[in-house]
């Protein structure tokens, strides 16, 4: 019963969109396994720092995000966009698992890779969808797998979480 109240809370965001193409923003993160994995490694690294950083780190990587999609909308371009991702999973898995204390240079590393995020979901925003709607829903969509990442990184020995997390992004590397 908790799991289908759940579910239902974190689509229920989709009923605010006019037009399914609007909802593609929130759901573009739970579908790319670079997105998912990388935001919820957000969540689970702010988790380990504790304090400020729970809600610092995750802020940083939406609000960077929020810039690189708006870059995106206006056309801006950035080379190697699926590579970078794709390391900021490593990145960010390996910063979990071996626990690294970075704090003010980690928001700059978080904010550097959500730029790419950014871009990389402007770049698949429908033709037909709201460019408003489409960023709203793949900023909440991010915030609740950050939150999501949080509430798993309370969890005890959840820097094992980064294992997996970071031998994926070597895999999409390879990919």
């Amino acid at each position: 019963m908790h799991r289908a109240a759940i579910g239902l809370a974190l689509f229920a965001p989709l009923a605010a969109f006019g037009h399914p193409a609007d909802a593609a923003g929130f759901v573009h993160p739970f579908t790319g396994l670079d997105h998912l994995l990388a935001m919820l490694a957000v969540g689970l690294w702010a988790a380990q720092l504790g304090g400020r950083w729970i809600w610092a780190v995750p802020l940083a990587f939406v609000g960077s995000m929020a810039l690189g999609g708006a870059l995106g909308f206006a056309g801006v371009k950035l080379p190697l966009v699926e590579p970078t991702i794709a390391a900021s999973v490593l990145v960010l898995g390996l910063l979990v698992a071996l626990r690294v204390r970075l704090r003010w240079s980690g928001l700059a590393v978080v904010g550097a890779f959500a730029v790419f995020h950014g871009i990389a979901h402007a770049a698949e925003m429908p033709a037909e969808a709201s460019t408003l709607f489409y960023a709203v829903g793949f900023v909440l969509a991010t915030a609740l797998l950050h939150a999501a990442g949080v509430a798993l990184g309370m969890l005890p020995r959840a820097r094992w979480a980064g294992v997996p997390v970071a031998l994926a992004g070597l895999w999409l590397l390879a990919a």
